[in-house]
């Protein structure tokens, strides 16, 4: 599936609705998703707070003295020098996925962690910041922004409506933040911010290669990773190509 981009959500957003449509719904609609090609990254900032806030009270969070949480504990103290605020936290669910926010927040899945060992998920977490570094995740928020809006769950805009929305609101927010799609061209970037990340911190950058080739082995329909991180296996076959390169 690709991505929208936001000219073309917003045509499909006002025209799918016409016939019938009610004019006022469809003049908040366009509002919003014209607020959201311009959204700054303060409100960026604003959104993705809300957004986390709200995806944590609706998830299991594993406890502070839980083996989940202790172990992300050492994945991400191989991952210095991002020069990020990251929050890690684990959820409980056999989903496999992790995403990281705009704010810094990063949620790792507990069906991941169980898949995987502490470095090969330290190179997936690489990937997802590498996604925040690069501004990826600041464009996947204005989409899910402008879907959110595109289905009339938004009205008028502005930073005052950034600062109201509802949990409702919040809630579809932050599940179109997990469910957008990155563009290959993003992916390849974020897997190389994370070999270059593993190699800074010296961490096994031959796990972030592994990680992929377990994501392959998956059935889609088991992980929801695998709908927006496609070619796990080229791009394992690129990690392992860089690594022939640079020892």
């Amino acid at each position: 599936m690709k991505r929208l981009t936001f000219s073309a959500l917003a045509c499909s957003a006002l025209l799918a609705g016409c016939a019938g449509a009610n004019m006022d719904s469809l003049t908040q609609a366009g509002g919003s998703l014209f607020s959201a090609a311009t959204l700054s990254d303060a409100n960026v900032k604003t959104l993705s707070d809300q957004s986390c806030a709200e995806m944590d009270k609706k998830n299991i969070l594993a406890t502070a003295d839980s083996t989940y949480t202790k172990r992300l504990a050492t994945v991400m103290s191989g991952l210095g020098n991002t020069g990020l605020p990251l929050d890690a936290k684990v959820y409980m669910t056999k989903d496999v996925n992790a995403w990281a926010m705009a704010n810094g927040c990063v949620r790792v899945y507990s069906g991941l962690m169980d898949l995987m060992s502490d470095d090969e998920v330290r190179g997936v977490v690489g990937h997802e910041i590498g996604h925040v570094a690069l501004g990826h995740t600041k464009a996947a928020m204005q989409v899910a922004y402008s879907t959110t809006a595109a289905r009339g769950l938004l009205g008028a805009t502005g930073n005052a409506t950034l600062a109201a929305l509802s949990s409702s609101q919040l809630a579809d927010l932050g599940e179109q933040f997990v469910n957008a799609q990155f563009s290959q061209r993003q992916e390849s970037a974020a897997d190389d911010y994370s070999f270059d990340l593993l190699t800074r911190n010296g961490a096994n950058r031959q796990a972030l290669a592994s990680a992929f080739r377990k994501l392959s082995t998956l059935d889609g329909g088991q992980s929801s990773m695998l709908s927006s991180h496609p070619g796990s296996l080229q791009r394992a076959r690129h990690i392992e190509d860089r690594l022939s390169k640079q020892p």
